[in-house]
């Protein structure tokens, strides 16, 4: 079984700019720490629904600029938000801005049953199709993102949700064939595209058992396709408490006990002094052993 590594997260909603660069430039320099992500909302989906959030890409960008060594990305890139061949050149610039650090994470889009994230839809006038068609459109969207990464010439393709003339990369990203991509989600139509497109996956913590069985479900669906299922990283996302690392530390035993090799440790804001290192020592360095 392959070595887990440990990223943290920072949501850039109700905290400023700076404390976000402070936390990951701090992070950049602890070995331990080997991933860093955002999240991709426009505005908050907790605390004051009319506090700051930032753009998840640009920020990515700014911080990927002012990092070395994090591989970085986007836990998880709304697929609603952009058309998928503007998608592939902002993914693109970052892994050139990075040096190829990126992780591509992308995912299906909020659930109607979200009413702080649904209204980010309206507030910006983007469209919000039902979950069948956000999940079709994920799969598209894969398939000539890949392609813009990848391909050397224009290209046409005319799917179901996407359609796009004379499509065509230019740069590609640093990383070949193309950066790996992270695919977020737990539900069985989103596991089939998780199957087909995905090198790593990420599902929400705080219901292991769930968690497993989603895992098994998406075993099956790789085996109905001739994939292995090992060629997948299984990844967790884990809130952690500062007040009590006891509990961040046996939900973090649990996720690897379970086959989840790559954790993201979700950071609350404000951001404690020295809280990367915090997390090395406290969380990191301990992990197994409870």
């Amino acid at each position: 079984m392959s070595q887990p590594s440990f990223g943290i997260m920072t949501a850039p909603m109700q905290v400023d700019y700076h404390d976000v660069l402070r936390v990951w430039r701090e992070a950049d320099a602890i070995p331990e720490i080997e991933h860093a992500w955002l999240f991709d909302h426009l505005m908050p989906i907790g605390g004051d629904p009319g506090g700051p959030t930032y753009e998840g890409w640009t920020l990515l960008s700014a911080l990927a600029a002012q990092t070395e060594r994090l591989r970085l990305g986007l836990l998880v890139t709304s697929n609603r938000f952009r058309p998928p061949a503007m998608l592939a050149k902002i993914a693109t610039t970052v892994d050139i801005v990075s040096g190829g650090r990126l992780d591509f994470g992308i995912g299906a889009g909020s659930r109607p049953s979200h009413p702080l994230a649904r209204r980010e839809y309206q507030a910006h006038g983007l469209p919000y199709d039902d979950f069948a068609h956000s999940v079709g459109n994920l799969a598209e969207a894969l398939t000539v993102i890949r392609r813009l990464w990848t391909e050397a010439e224009p290209f046409d393709f005319e799917g179901s949700y996407v359609r796009l003339t004379g499509a065509f990369g230019n740069p590609k990203p640093v990383q070949r064939p193309h950066p790996p991509i992270l695919i977020g989600g737990r539900s069985s139509a989103v596991l089939r595209v998780v199957a087909e497109h995905a090198d790593l996956w990420n599902i929400p913590g705080g219901d292991i058992d769930d968690a497993v069985r989603r895992s098994a479900l998406l075993d099956r669906y790789c085996a109905e396709i001739g994939r292995d299922p090992a060629s997948i990283t299984r990844s967790i996302h884990l809130q952690i408490s500062y007040d009590e690392p006891d509990v961040t530390r046996k939900a973090i035993d649990e996720a690897l006990g379970a086959g989840f090799r790559h954790i993201v440790l979700g950071l609350s804001a404000p951001y404690p002094p020295d809280v990367a290192q915090w997390v090395a020592d406290k969380l990191i360095a301990t992990s197994g052993l409870t």
